[in-house]
């Protein structure tokens, strides 16, 4: 992992703008259908690089299956569950509040935090429930308003879907009406890609 921070200062998720330092991955393919297309290396969110160093095993992961996870009914009942416990569990505050500074990614322990923090106790969940981690990939979007913001995306047979602390229904990435920018790499937990702009996104109005 490059560790030169590029970003610092940057707010993001509460004031809109995604903080970056350097990182990156392979290409993956949309085989699966409703797959979202991904570029090559990117840089790595400010916030999550901060988490690595405190969480190094937690960004040292490198699965040898990168195949998606096959969508059965129990698995779609335990993304919706865990989509609307976590929701419901965790009470929205941002990271000044909280911390007293701007850009930390941590888990919602004390039952407080911002969307990243979301997406982290969501990612947790799952992957003890046995869903690998090269499918359950923290993701940066851009919401209609303009506004950074962070959301799970599930890599299975029936496509790429989307848990939102914003909305309770698990949606497929391309009905969220965001601007996709980045995710992490399927093969490296500690690594970041390009989402690809040129493939066709139906944008819908954000619930």
């Amino acid at each position: 992992m490059n560790s030169s921070p590029v970003a610092l200062g940057l707010r993001f998720c509460i004031a809109g703008m995604v903080g970056v330092v350097a990182a990156a991955s392979a290409v993956t393919s949309a085989a699966a259908a409703g797959a979202m297309m991904t570029g090559g290396i990117t840089s790595q969110p400010i916030g999550h690089y901060d988490f690595c160093k405190a969480n190094p095993m937690e960004c040292s992961v490198r699965s040898a299956d990168l195949s998606p996870v096959r969508m059965t009914g129990a698995l779609w009942k335990q993304l919706a569950s865990v989509t609307a416990t976590v929701n419901a569990a965790v009470k929205p505050m941002n990271d000044i509040d909280i911390y007293g500074k701007d850009e930390v990614w941590a888990y919602p322990d004390k039952g407080v935090g911002d969307c990243e923090d979301y997406v982290l106790e969501k990612r947790r969940m799952l992957s003890r429930m046995g869903v690998p981690l090269s499918n359950l990939l923290i993701t940066v979007v851009r919401k209609p308003d303009g506004e950074g913001h962070a959301v799970l995306t599930v890599r299975t047979s029936k496509g790429d879907f989307v848990l939102d602390n914003l909305n309770d229904k698990v949606r497929s990435w391309d009905q969220t009406g965001y601007r996709f920018l980045k995710r992490q790499a399927i093969d490296n937990t500690g690594r970041w890609v390009s989402i690809r702009d040129d493939q066709q996104v139906l944008v819908g109005s954000v619930e």
